[in-house]
């Protein structure tokens, strides 16, 4: 409490003492008792528009008895409906289909209320249908992913809709004309709402398309993509939709309300743009081949170029394997990655290796990081080579068994058959060094594009080599081209874990040539080394200028709240265990409250965890699941999260898939 002197009222604390005794509750009903302490009634902010706060924004349109929802949030709304004396509600409209904004459909106990529901068109099937969007197995190719990670926050269960609203709609209700005006970014389908109030403002309710102080909801839900901004140049398109359309108030799902938003739209659309510039690739995409490689040399075996006396690769013209070998004096080799290739071609270049350049044996693969388009034909290295595989130790959870986290590009999503995972035969240590045969070399953690990823390095040839996997492509010669990769927060990428660790390293480390993944091959990169690091804090910067959360790493990891397993598979009555890792980004201890929340069928105990984690540290906690005999197949299992007071709602899922 604020003031610990000032005496409570004797309802307060006999409401308090009525928490504390069914702490066994569900944690929904928990925090509906706590919001009802600190709110005697929805607020009017305009005439006949009333605002409610638990998960986000819920907007209260009255006419007479009867009201109209905008957003739902956990359903708390309902028991503060007739302290302004509403009797009935007749629709509730949500702007977009994230959890937040209806995890209260389902469990809330209407009674006469009995309102209908109107979703954005675009968004119906993940109201109706949000299982489509949970997989147990995932490919490269599923809708709404990055590479089989799902970018939908899709409700626990389904809710029933009975109207879908279009672009330039127009919905009548009581007094009220309500234009419907298509603005996704945040979400894919999402929908702002304009209505003219009693005042005769134009009154629009954006969801979650911006926030008070020109800032950006979260980063991860508008990333669409491998780096590409299709989600970034939606929400710009939108945010000018919004400033041609000239509101005189917004009202935004998760912010205060935007009293005069002109300038403020313009100073966003000017930071969304300022960050697209920086988070797109800095090299064309569709025409790399010109830089792809100007180092390597053709020699006398097909599809094969020489680095160094010692060093070969894959180069052909538009081909982007991932394919590098060091060979000794003795004739024994080290590959460094080994995927998006054909096993005939394989055989073809080792082959031609062993009767052109004494190769006699494949010692180890060396593999650069997680993303499976690295090691897929690995498996068949092992088998028909005898190659052992080494790695970094930090990658091997999220190689050995992939299907239990949700990063991009896992190995199985390639869908290649009977690789699915790897395992290691040797884990290296950061930083520690290593000889084989007649070099010495030194195995680095190195992120950027994912921190699941190694740099090796050693001098080959007289040369200072780095092996970086996918983490910089560039031309060095190119003043344009500052090196980065994809920006994706979905490979666990925060910047300073990410390409501004490896912008400081590989400025220390200074090599000679650097080989990248896919065929790239970079000499005397110093310069492009430090355009790569100075872009890294230019793009960090831009993204902190967006945040709408006191630390930005907050707002751009999708995984600062993390189960593990994330894909989970169970047998009815089996009791399983769920590890909750939680992150604590800032400078101070923080208290955050888990509450998971089950379909029917499911349940997770203890029902509610609070855990304190010291500053800029993480922690685990972990909870038990069974499921009974009324439940079989997939389900989603999420999290309503708390840290420090700010509630975020079901931010964060897992998968569930019970069998008999």
């Amino acid at each position: 409490m604020k003031n610990k002197n000032k005496p409570l009222p004797v309802g307060v604390i006999y409401s308090v003492l009525l928490c504390t005794v069914y702490l066994a509750c569900l944690c929904e009903q928990i925090i509906a008792e706590v919001h009802q302490l600190n709110h005697d009634a929805p607020k009017e902010i305009v005439s006949g528009i009333y605002l409610w706060t638990d998960t986000c924004n819920v907007y209260i349109l009255k006419s007479g008895e009867n009201a109209l929802l905008i957003d739902f949030g956990d359903g708390s709304v309902l028991a503060a409906l007739r302290k302004i004396g509403v009797k009935k509600i007749d629709w509730i409209l949500f702007t977009h289909h994230h959890r937040e904004q209806c995890q209260g459909i389902g469990k809330a106990d209407f009674g006469d209320y009995s309102p209908k529901i109107a979703v954005p068109e675009k968004e119906r099937e993940f109201f109706e249908e949000p299982l489509k969007f949970r997989k147990i197995k995932v490919s490269l190719n599923d809708p709404y992913t990055v590479y089989g990670s799902s970018y939908l926050r899709v409700p626990i269960q389904p809710i029933k809709t009975e109207k879908t609203l279009k672009d330039s709609d127009t919905f009548q209700w009581h007094e009220y004309q309500i234009k419907c005006v298509h603005t996704p970014g945040n979400s894919p389908g999402a929908m702002t709402y304009l209505i003219k109030s009693q005042s005769n403002k134009l009154v629009a309710f954006s969801g979650d398309l911006i926030l008070n102080g020109a800032l950006m909801h979260n980063w991860f839900d508008s990333e669409w993509d491998y780096g590409f901004g299709e989600g970034i140049r939606t929400l710009l398109n939108s945010v000018q939709k919004l400033v041609d359309l000239n509101p005189d108030l917004i009202l935004p799902s998760h912010s205060d309300i935007i009293e005069e938003p002109r300038q403020q739209l313009m100073l966003y659309r000017d930071k969304i743009k300022h960050a697209e510039l920086l988070y797109l690739r800095g090299y064309d995409v569709s025409n790399s081949a010109p830089f792809q490689d100007k180092v390597s040399k053709p020699t006398s075996v097909t599809n094969i170029a020489s680095v160094t006396p010692h060093i070969f690769k894959l180069k052909r013209d538009n081909f982007y394997p991932n394919f590098s070998l060091i060979l000794s004096k003795t004739g024994k080799a080290l590959v460094v990655d080994c995927g998006l290739l054909s096993e005939s071609l394989l055989d073809t270049v080792l082959d031609g290796l062993k009767a052109n350049y004494g190769l006699q044996k494949i010692d180890a693969v060396v593999i650069t990081h997680m993303h499976g388009d690295h090691f897929l034909e690995v498996p068949y290295l092992i088998e028909k080579y005898g190659a052992q595989v080494w790695g970094l130790d930090i990658m091997a959870p999220v190689c050995e068994r992939p299907e239990e986290f949700d990063y991009a590009a896992p190995i199985q999503a390639y869908s290649k058959k009977g690789v699915e995972r790897i395992k290691f035969n040797r884990l290296f240590r950061d930083g520690e060094q290593f000889t084989w045969e007649e070099y010495k070399f030194s195995v680095d953690w190195m992120p950027g594009q994912t921190k699941f990823a190694l740099c090796l390095n050693g001098f080959v040839d007289g040369k200072k080599i780095a092996f970086t996997g996918d983490n910089i492509f560039g031309d060095p010669d190119n003043p344009n081209h500052n090196g980065h990769e994809a920006l994706v927060a979905r490979n666990s990428a925060i910047l300073e874990e990410g390409y501004i660790y490896a912008g400081e390293y590989l400025k220390k480390l200074d090599p000679d040539i650097i080989i990248g993944g896919h065929s790239f091959v970079m000499e005397n990169p110093k310069e492009l080394i430090n355009r790569y690091r100075d872009w890294a804090y230019k793009m960090r910067d831009a993204l902190k200028s967006l945040s709408s959360d006191e630390d930005y790493k907050y707002w751009f990891d999708p995984f600062w709240v993390r189960a593990e397993p994330y894909r989970l598979q169970i047998k009815q009555h089996s009791q399983n265990t769920l590890t909750i890792y939680v992150n604590n980004f800032i400078n101070s201890q923080a208290l955050v409250k888990i509450c998971p929340r089950t379909p029917k069928g499911l349940n997770v105990e203890p029902k509610v965890i609070e855990i304190s984690i010291p500053k800029r540290s993480s922690k685990t906690t972990s909870f038990t699941i069974t499921a009974d005999d009324s439940t079989t197949g997939v389900s989603i299992i999420t999290f309503d999260i708390t840290r420090n007071n700010k509630r975020y709602g079901e931010l964060f899922d897992c998968i569930v898939n019970v069998e008999k």
